[in-house]
This record gives structure tokens, C-alpha cells and sequence, in this order.
């Protein structure tokens, strides 16, 4: 069996080809060899072959190339090749069977034994690994992500031949040399080592003039393409040959012996970052004269000096004079000085210790002199700053350097930067079943993943705890994923032996100028999932400008990360969940309770400053409840205008962050904010989003805060927020339950505000299940209440519902008289959004007195009004109230756009109430036209809707729209069921409708 990478990926078994298909099946071949007896995840052979665009159907394409392969393998009786093992496969090729590690085997021991001075052996094994090669690497998927990796192998291949060249010619052998050499040159013009190498052998033939003119074409060639003069190490040798030394006529330029291998231990379990990996790998072994520094950047605990080792070790063959490693303890307190170093490098190239300068910069100057010519890879760990490295980078153009920092070290030109993040979701199991065992994980890969959540993906804490797995093969995974549950241990959990994530973040956050760790801690305590640079402001008391400066310096530091530019055009910000532990714990050690909860109050204080003056221009149309302005952090001009000019996207952009800080405000006990901002009007940014799921959070955080405070005001309002919360859901009754209990505190406090914002509630959840008579009982007695007030708000509010609700009675002059007033007082407070509400009743009024035009008149007003204040529910339910009187006026080509804009929108927002209201007039709007099958789909739609609500009126109303459609079906029966069914409802809830339908139906 032989696998084939160098030149076209083949398979041969028995000396006959296997087919392999087309680009793509060889592609993920090569992957899996060039990971032979390693699993390889899906997603990584994905990225492979498609990149960063890959088809929907990408991971069943996979599982059909693996398929295809298998076949192919087992008709040439090799089955069982590939396996599947969770997250991906893994091809197990026998030892010897990959042309690749047969060459890298016998470049290896090539170079073992010029080392040993067996010259005839190593150029014997070093010409048996070039006699591999069949053409380019990878030939034919130059096209896929391998392409670094066939580049890699392109040098090694070059490497052999070099060393190959070296060492036929210590062993004299200069005639057969030049014409191989001359060939290699002229492939390769800017290759000064190859330069050199013909030079040489022109030299000791005795051909001393065309040696030197090889150097004029390399100089010459270097200038023109590069722009660059020649390197030292040819420089001398020109220098030589023109002095006609005898030194060089004997003998290797260099001895192999004492080759620097300095690389530390890479891990036998790396996973993960295969993109890093590739882009690492392809830079550093670039066929072309320069090789850029690389710098491996990231927080602590992501892996940068793994991921350094992994790739030094990958590349290592393609720096054939070797490999220095320094470990510069940057986040230490007692960091490597670079003189240190560079003492320890020089002796390391040859340098006798007493021959070592003793200042640094002539150390430097020592150091670049050694490694000018050579090709070697030096890699500096864990460095702090620019200063502390720039010493150590060598001078010329052949040598490579990998730097990791946590430091981005923007102050080095020319380098390539790679940040690391932590780890996707699935590399992080596989890293935890690559330590605990990949059985284990994959037999509770439910706690696995739990587990790794708790780590935040961080690998240096999935480490520690596949360390603590691995070394109790009986604990359940279960166990320590629930452990792990707890925030206040986690940090405790993470630590093994000498690894732990606290001491990790610490090393980072000891760095830190004292404000910067002031901003640090209050962000963890305050422990919300992102923020912007003002509510970091307000956490700290700073301007706005002082803490983005700081925020900056953090996300230098690599303690604070960038998350988006919101819609707003702000900069956001997130602490990593472990920085954020970290940092709580900090804070509860270094500053006094009192202090922090004053700054998540300022935070707090501060959003409901902007909601104050968001909602000023535009007041509610709902009881709005009477809190004082204490509290309220003072909003800076830039701050408020930004926001007012765009208040759903600001709410938008801090909706996650503002439940967060209430669920903590209320935990810490600040229950009179929390309450005020959950009680607060959002009408601006809350209405037409149905953003329950915030709504719900902060309204539970600030009731049992309230109830935890024995706060029976507060609590009452609670009450009362949240039974508007479960009619704005569809749970009428739960909500009618909240109202209830909010209304028997509030008569106990006798509170009269308070009594009428819950008995306008009861109102409200009674008027949508049809229960009118006791919906006006509420409201009537609410507008009593009120009036004596002065409240404009709370009277336009009540005035509105109970004229809708006599509305649906049939009280045309009542309702009348209620809208009026409701609109009046709206007026006299300035509600916008009240007028609004009220002059779409207003159109409901006319439509069902019959007066059409008024009727889309003012519903179309009502719909300028909500476009105006950018709720687009509203506007789409004021839309609607003007289509269905347009339907009635026949104007049908303009209600049907209108009534699919309407349905659109109320999709959209997930109101069902919506849905099924537009449903139901599209439905009468097709009856109307004859289409009956489209008529009888909508209004199927729309009773699957009623059907999961409480709304009997509602049903029984588009029941009677399919009395009519099985009518104009043919079908009588059914139409005269329907319409008695829907009869009997109107009836029982005294609805407007039975006195239309009662002359007809005399009998029921």
C-alpha cells in the first residue's frame, strides 16, 4: 500500500491505482494523511475544502467523499481505512505507507549522519528522500487550504537538495555538481545558499572567474527583484574567492555538528485552530527572500504557546542551521532580561563564553552577524513589550521569528499578527476527549458540553479539567460539570498542579495601572454581557472619553474584547465569563459593598435618565406609574442625542445588558431602581418588538426584589407590570390574576393612582375573552378614580377601552363620548402615541356605523401618527382598520398590499393577535373577489390562531366569515351551523353583532 503526496495524491495498492474521484475526494484525503492516525473534525475538512464559503450541503458532501473512499479502499482490499470517531474521521495508513513521512524519515536521518561526519551515507539517504518526489507537492489541490502545507514541503524538498549538494561536495565530488547546481539556479536565481553552493564548486574546479561572475547574476538578480543587496554569509564567500583562500578548497563551509534544537515539548493532544495553523505554517516556510516576524497574540489561557510550539515543531526541517527558543516570563515579575538571552543564544551559535560581550547592544550586533546567511527559526514566549524583544530579532531576511504576547506589540514593524480567541464549540469537546478520553466524552457528551460552557471554551481551563478527569477515571462527567455550575467556585475548580485560570488572569491583571483595574473589577461585579463606553462611565464616574481610553487599554491587555460597532455607531465591549469571575471577585476583595452598589445605581440611574428624556417628547398612552427623580445620573449631550435619534436601535443594542443590570440590581438589593426601571414606559423602543423574553426578566428580577424588601407599594406595581406582561402575551387570565392582586394591595395602601392603573388592567385582560359587562365595570370605575387626579394619561387610557368595549356593544352614542374625552385628554397632555390609539378606535367607530370615508380617514391619521414615532405594530394595526373599510368601499387593489404589508409586520414582531385579525380580512377580502380556495386558507389561518388564544368573539367572527364561504361553496348545511354557532357567542357576550343577526335567526 503507498500513499502518494508528493507530486499528484494517488493511492496504489498492489501496484495498481485506486480511483480517487475529483479534486475535492483527493483534497480531504491529503487532510486525513497528512494527519495519519489523527481525528480530524468535520467542520476542519470543510474549511479545507471549501474555505470560508462552504455549500449547505457541506457536511453530507463529507459523509460522501468518506463513502466514496471507503469503497474505493475496501475493492482494493484495504477496508476500514477511514473510520468514523466523533467529531470526524481519522485514516490509519500502515508505517512506511506515506511517501511524505518516508521523505521527512529519510531528510532526518540524513542529517543525522553528516552530524556524525558520515558524509557518503547522509548524501546517499538524503538523495533517496529527493528520488520521492513525483512533482510538485499536493499537485492539483493548489486551490484548496493545503496550499501552505505543499508549500511547506516545497522547501523541505529544497532543504534535502541543499543538503545533499553540501555534502557531495565535501566529498569532492565538484564536476557533477556544477551542472546540477547551474539548473537549481536558474530556478531559483534569488536562492543565495545555492548561489553559494555553485560558487563553491566553480571555485575549486579551478573556475574562479566564473564563480565571481555567479555572484554579479545573484547580485544582480537580488537587486532587481528584491531590491535587496546579498547577504553576508555570500558577501564573505565573494570576498574569499576574490582572495584566492586556500581554505576554501577543501572541506564543507560549515560543519553540521551543534545545531541549535532548542524547540520546547509540543503536545501530543494539540487540537483545534487549523486555520492559525496553515496561515502560520504557509508565512513562515514562504518560498520567497523575506520572512515576516510572527506574533501570536491572545488572553491568557488560549493557547499561544502551544499553538508557537505546535507550528515551530511543523516547520522545523525547513530551518536546517536550527532552532532557538527563550522563554522571556513577560507576565512574571521578574521578566528575562533580553541581554540574558542573547548571552545564552550566543553560546548556544558557537560563541565561547569568555568571548560573549557584555553590553547588550554589542551582544545584538554579535548575534545578527552569527545568524546572517543561516536559515534558522527562533521563537520568544511569553514576551511582555517591544522593548523587551526587539534585541532579540534577527537582522537578515532568511531567518524566522515566532513572538507570542498577550500584548498585541503594535510597536514592531513588518510583523504578522495572529489573535487567538478561545476555542469553538466542538474543537473544545474534542479537546476535552483528546485529555479525559474520547469514549468518555462521547458517551456523556451532554455533560461535556456543559462542561466546556463552564470553561467559556478557554483551553487552559478545559485543560485543568481534562487534567482532573484523566486523573479520576471514575469520576462522572456529570459531577464535575455541575461543580462547575458555581460561579463563586469555579475559579477553585480550575486549578491543577501548577495550572490555574486565577493565576493566569492575575498575571495580566497585576500588570495594570490602578484605574484600569478599578474599570476591570467594577465591570465584573457589575457582570452584564457587554457594554458601551458609558456605562462603563457611569460604573466609574469618568467622562465618556476617560473610560473608552481605559476600555482601550483593556482590550490591550487582553482582559476586555471588542464585540461589534452597534447600531447606534457605538463601540461595544464583553469580558470573557472567567475575566468576568475573576474580576467579581476582586472587586468584593478590594472595595467596600457600599461603593459598588452605588455604581451599578449610577448605571442604572443613568438608563432610566435616557428613557426619561426619550419618552418626554412623547408621552405614553398607558397609567404611567409616579416615581421620584431620585437616583437619576445626569446623561451627557452626546449621550442623549445619540440615543433620541435612534431609540429602538439604542434599546436594541442594550436590551440583553439592561436585563442583566436590573437582575443584579435587584440581587444586590436595590429594588426601589430596579422596580422604577421595569414600571418605566417604553413605549418608544418596547412596543411593536413583543420583547418578552427581556420583559420577563426584568419584571421577575424587580418583583422578588420588592418582595424581598417587603416593599408592598413596589410590589403591587410589580404585580400590576407583570399581569400587562401576560396580556401582551395572550394569557388573559393569568393577567386578570396579577391585576386582582395588585388591586387588593393597592386599596390596602389606598393607594387611589395605584387602584386605577389595576382596575384598568382587570378592564383590559376582561375586553379581549369577550367578558364586556365586567370590562366596563373595571374601566368605569378606573376613569373615577382618575379624574379627580388630573392624570390626562391614565383618563385618555380608560376613556379609550371603554369606549372600544362599547363599541363592541353596539353603544355607538356611549362609545362616542368615551373616544371624545379620550382623545381631549390625550390632547391636553401631548400623547402622541395616545392620539394615535384613540383615532383607530376612531376609524373602528365610523366603519361599524357605516361612515367609510371618515372611517380611512382617520385610521389613516392614526397610521401617520405611529409611523411618525417608528412603532411599525401600530401603525400596521391602524393600516389595517383603514383596509378593511376600503374593502368595504370595494377599493380592493388598495387593501390587499395594504392588509399583506399589515401581516408582514405583525409576523414579524410575533403578534399572534395580529395575525390573526389581518388573516381574517384578507380572508373576507378573497370572499369578496370569488377566490374562494385563497378566501378559505386565511380564514383557516386565522382560526388556527383564535384557536390558541382565549378570544371567543373573535372566532365566532370569522366562524360567521365561513358560514359565508360554505355557502358560496354549496355547502348550506355547514353554513347555517357555523352562523348559529357564531350566533349563540355574540349573544352570550352581548356582543354588537346578535342584534344584526337576531331578525334572521328569530329561533335561537
Amino acid at each position: 500500500m503507498e500513499f502518494r503526496l508528493l507530486g499528484a495524491v494517488e493511492a496504489v495498492i498492489d501496484g495498481t491505482s485506486v480511483p480517487l474521484g475529483g479534486a475535492k475526494p483527493r483534497t480531504l484525503l491529503a487532510a486525513l494523511l497528512l494527519e495519519n492516525g489523527r481525528v480530524i473534525p468535520a467542520t476542519r475538512l470543510i474549511h479545507v475544502i471549501w474555505g470560508d464559503d462552504p455549500p449547505e450541503t457541506a457536511r453530507a458532501l463529507i459523509q460522501t467523499y468518506v463513502s466514496t473512499l471507503r469503497q474505493a479502499f475496501t475493492k482494493g482490499g484495504m477496508p476500514g481505512l477511514i473510520t468514523t470517531q466523533s467529531p470526524g474521521y481519522v485514516i490509519s495508513a500502515p508505517a512506511g505507507s506515506i511517501d511524505r513521512e518516508a521523505f521527512e524519515a529519510l531528510l532526518a536521518a540524513g542529517r543525522e549522519s553528516a552530524i556524525a561526519g558520515q558524509l557518503e551515507q547522509s548524501a546517499n539517504q538524503l538523495r533517496a528522500a529527493e528520488s520521492l518526489w513525483r512533482g510538485p507537492a499536493l499537485s492539483g489541490l493548489e486551490h484548496s487550504l493545503l496550499a501552505g502545507e505543499a508549500a511547506r514541503l516545497e522547501e523541505l524538498r529544497l532543504t534535502a537538495i541543499d543538503e545533499r549538494i553540501a555534502a557531495d561536495l565535501a566529498l569532492g565530488r565538484h564536476d557533477s555538481l556544477v551542472s546540477e547546481l547551474t539548473v537549481l539556479v536558474d530556478r531559483h536565481p534569488t536562492n543565495e545558499r545555492l548561489r553559494g553552493r555553485l560558487m563553491l564548486a566553480l571555485y575549486r574546479l579551478g573556475r574562479q572567474a566564473e564563480a565571481l561572475a555567479c555572484y554579479r547574476d545573484c547580485r544582480e538578480a537580488l537587486i532587481e527583484e528584491l531590491g535587496l543587496e546579498p547577504g553576508a554569509e555570500l558577501k564573505s564567500l565573494h570576498s574569499s574567492i576574490l582572495r584566492g583562500e586556500a581554505d576554501l578548497v577543501g572541506g564543507a563551509t560549515r560543519s553540521h555538528s551543534g545545531v541549535p534544537a532548542q524547540l520546547p515539548h509540543a503536545t501530543a493532544d494539540f487540537t483545534g485552530r487549523a486555520s492559525e495553523t496553515a496561515a502560520l505554517i504557509a508565512s513562515l516556510t514562504s518560498t520567497t527572500a523575506s520572512v515576516p516576524t510572527q506574533v501570536i497574540s491572545g488572553p491568557g489561557g488560549t493557547g499561544k504557546s502551544t499553538l508557537a510550539a505546535h507550528v515551530a515543531h511543523q516547520v522545523a526541517l525547513s530551518f536546517p542551521d536550527g532552532q532557538l527558543y527563550a522563554e522571556l516570563r513577560g507576565m512574571s515579575d521578574a521578566p528575562v532580561d533580553a541581554g540574558a538571552v542573547l548571552g545564552r543564544f550566543l553560546r548556544r551559535l558557537g560563541v565561547e563564553a569568555a568571548e560573549v560581550p557584555e553590553s547588550t547592544d554589542e551582544r545584538a550586533e554579535l548575534y545578527r552577524t552569527l545568524l546572517a546567511g543561516r536559515r534558522m527559526l527562533i521563537v520568544l514566549d511569553d514576551t511582555s513589550t517591544e522593548q523587551q524583544v526587539r534585541p532579540l530579532l534577527p537582522g537578515n531576511r532568511s531567518c524566522a521569528t515566532m513572538i507570542t504576547s498577550r500584548a498585541r506589540l503594535a510597536g514592531l514593524s513588518g510583523v504578522d499578527l495572529t489573535e487567538l480567541d478561545v476555542l469553538d464549540s466542538e474543537s473544545a469537546v474534542e479537546l476535552l476527549g483528546r485529555l479525559a478520553g474520547p469514549e468518555r466524552v462521547a458517551k456523556e457528551r451532554g455533560a461535556a458540553e456543559r462542561i466546556v460552557a463552564h470553561c467559556a471554551n478557554l483551553p487552559l481551563a478545559i485543560r485543568i479539567s481534562g487534567a482532573r478527569l484523566a486523573g479520576r477515571r471514575r469520576m462522572p462527567l456529570p459531577w464535575l460539570a455541575d461543580r462547575l455550575a458555581d460561579e463563586s467556585e469555579r475559579l477553585n475548580e480550575l486549578a491543577a498542579g501548577d495550572l490555574g485560570v486565577r493565576a493566569s488572569i492575575g498575571l495580566s491583571y497585576d500588570a495594570l495601572e490602578p484605574d484600569q483595574q478599578r474599570l476591570l473589577r467594577r465591570l465584573g461585579f457589575f457582570g452584564v454581557p457587554h457594554i458601551s463606553s458609558w456605562t462603563a462611565a457611569w460604573l466609574c464616574g469618568l467622562s465618556e472619553l476617560e473610560a473608552e481610553r481605559l476600555l482601550e487599554l483593556l482590550v490591550d491587555a487582553q482582559l476586555v474584547t471588542f464585540m461589534e460597532l452597534d447600531e447606534v455607531g457605538r463601540v461595544r465591549y464583553r469580558l470573557h465569563d472567567l475575566v468576568r469571575i475573576f474580576a467579581r471577585e476582586r472587586a468584593v476583595a478590594e472595595e467596600p459593598a457600599d461603593i459598588l452598589n452605588a455604581s451599578v445605581a449610577e448605571v442604572l440611574g443613568g438608563w432610566l435618565a435616557l428613557i426619561s428624556q426619550i419618552t418626554a417628547d412623547s408621552p405614553p398612552e398607558e397609567i404611567s406609574w409616579q416615581h421620584t427623580a431620585e437616583g437619576r445620573t445626569p446623561v451627557a449631550d452626546t449621550i442623549t442625542r445619540q440615543a433620541m435619534a435612534a431609540p429602538r436601535a439604542w434599546f436594541t443594542a442594550e436590551q440583553s445588558a439592561l436585563a442583566a443590570g436590573v437582575e443584579r440590581a435587584s440581587i444586590l438589593g436595590l429594588h426601589a431602581l430596579a422596580c422604577e426601571f421595569a414600571s418605566a414606559r417604553y413605549s418608544t423602543v418596547f412596543v411593536g418588538a413583543n420583547r418578552f423574553e427581556i420583559r420577563t426578566r426584568i419584571s421577575e428580577a424587580a418583583f422578588a426584589a420588592a418582595r424581598q424588601a417587603g416593599d408592598r407599594r413596589s410590589e403591587a406595581i410589580m404585580l400590576a407590570e407583570r399581569g400587562q406582561l401576560r396580556y401582551d402575551q395572550d394569557h388573559y387570565a393569568e393577567a386578570r390574576q396579577q391585576f386582582g392582586e395588585a388591586l387588593s394591595i393597592f386599596r390596602e395602601l389606598e393607594d387611589k393612582h395605584g387602584q386605577a392603573a389595576a382596575l384598568a388592567g382587570l378592564g383590559l385582560a376582561c375586553r379581549e375573552p369577550g367578558h364586556l359587562v365586567e370590562s366596563l365595570h373595571f374601566l368605569d370605575q378606573a376613569t373615577k378614580l382618575l379624574e379627580p387626579l388630573g392624570d390626562d394619561i391614565g383618563i385618555g387610557y380608560t376613556r379609550r377601552l371603554s369606549g372600544s368595549v362599547r363599541l363592541e356593544q353596539g353603544d355607538y352614542p356611549a362609545a362616542r363620548e368615551d373616544l371624545d374625552k379620550s382623545l381631549q385628554a390625550y390632547l391636553r397632555a401631548g400623547s402622541k402615541r395616545g392620539e394615535g390609539c384613540t383615532l383607530r378606535t376612531f376609524g373602528l367607530y365610523h366603519r361599524a356605523r357605516g361612515e367609510l370615508d371618515q372611517a380611512v380617514q382617520t385610521s389613516s391619521r392614526a397610521a401617520d401618527i405611529f409611523r411618525e414615532l417608528g412603532d411599525d405594530l401600530m401603525e400596521a394595526y391602524a393600516v389595517r382598520a383603514a383596509a378593511k373599510a376600503q374593502l368595504r368601499q370595494g377599493r380592493l387593489d388598495e387593501a390587499l398590499p395594504a392588509l399583506e404589508g399589515s401581516l408582514a409586520t405583525s409576523r414579524a414582531a410575533g403578534d399572534r393577535w395580529g395575525q390573526g385579525a389581518t388573516l381574517r380580512v384578507l380572508g373576507e377580502l378573497h370572499l369578496v373577489e370569488g377566490r374562494l380556495d385563497l378566501a378559505g386558507s386565511c380564514l383557516k389561518a386565522a382560526m388556527e390562531v383564535w384557536e390558541t388564544m382565549d378570544v371567543p368573539l373573535w372566532r365566532a367572527r370569522t366562524e360567521r366569515d365561513m358560514a359565508l364561504l360554505s355557502e358560496l361553496s354549496g355547502d348550506q348545511e355547514q353554513a347555517q351551523v357555523l352562523r348559529k354557532r357564531a350566533a349563540m357567542v355574540f349573544r352570550d357576550h352581548g356582543a354588537r353583532e346578535y342584534r344584526e343577526l337576531k331578525e334572521a335567526y328569530r329561533g335561537l
